[in-house]
């Protein structure tokens, strides 16, 4: 049966989570989004990777955000990732100061994708770590997982989610130590060595 009723499912435009891409790496982006440290932090890590389908082809169109504690574990409750002029509308970015956790970053042609943050802080019995939430074509559902930076291996150990998994799964949540204060993280979407993805209920 067909409906002309404007009100009805037919009659809505689509929405992100109905849109096969190649969408999320021209439309959510914003300037700065990978930048989330404030200018010359001595906390500040680069954490980067390569996003690949389950064939191990990289997706050049992928969008990951990535959100974190500061050093102290808390989250912060500030405003200024997206920050635009009252007057002009004009996109004015982060204020250079404030750490707002959060940040958007695009993969480029071979998949690749980085943020600059703050290396996080312990929260509860959990291991330090950042959430992550990816948007690729193919996904009508965005996936979520976690980074979890190597340092501490006995939070490590000890922390809930990492526990529940045997050490191949558990190796695809934490990153590997580079030079330079980086660190690689990779998200493999399906297929051998798949990321450990969650979801929230």
């Amino acid at each position: 049966m067909t409906t002309t009723d404007p009100s009805g499912p037919q009659g809505l435009p689509p929405t992100p989570s109905h849109t096969v891409g190649p969408f999320y790496g021209y439309a959510l982006p914003f300037p700065g989004g990978e930048e989330i440290a404030p200018l010359g932090h001595p906390d500040t890590v680069t954490v980067h990777g390569y996003v690949t389908d389950g064939a191990g082809r990289p997706l050049p169109d992928a969008l990951i955000e990535v959100w974190g504690p500061g050093p102290d574990g808390a989250l912060p409750a500030v405003d200024g990732s997206m920050r635009r002029d009252a007057a002009s509308g004009g996109f004015l970015g982060r204020n250079g100061v404030e750490f707002t956790g959060f940040g958007r970053s695009r993969t480029d042609a071979d998949g690749h994708w980085y943020t600059r943050t703050l290396r996080p802080g312990a929260r509860g019995r959990n291991a330090p770590y950042l959430s992550v939430c990816v948007f690729a074509r193919g996904l009508l559902v965005h996936l979520f997982t976690r980074i979890y930076l190597p340092g501490d291996d006995a939070a490590l150990a000890a922390d809930p989610l990492l526990a529940r998994l045997d050490g191949a799964r558990r190796g695809t949540l934490v990153a590997v130590r580079e030079s330079g204060g980086a660190y690689r993280f990779d998200i493999r979407l399906q297929g051998e060595g798949e990321t450990v993805f969650l979801e929230f209920r």
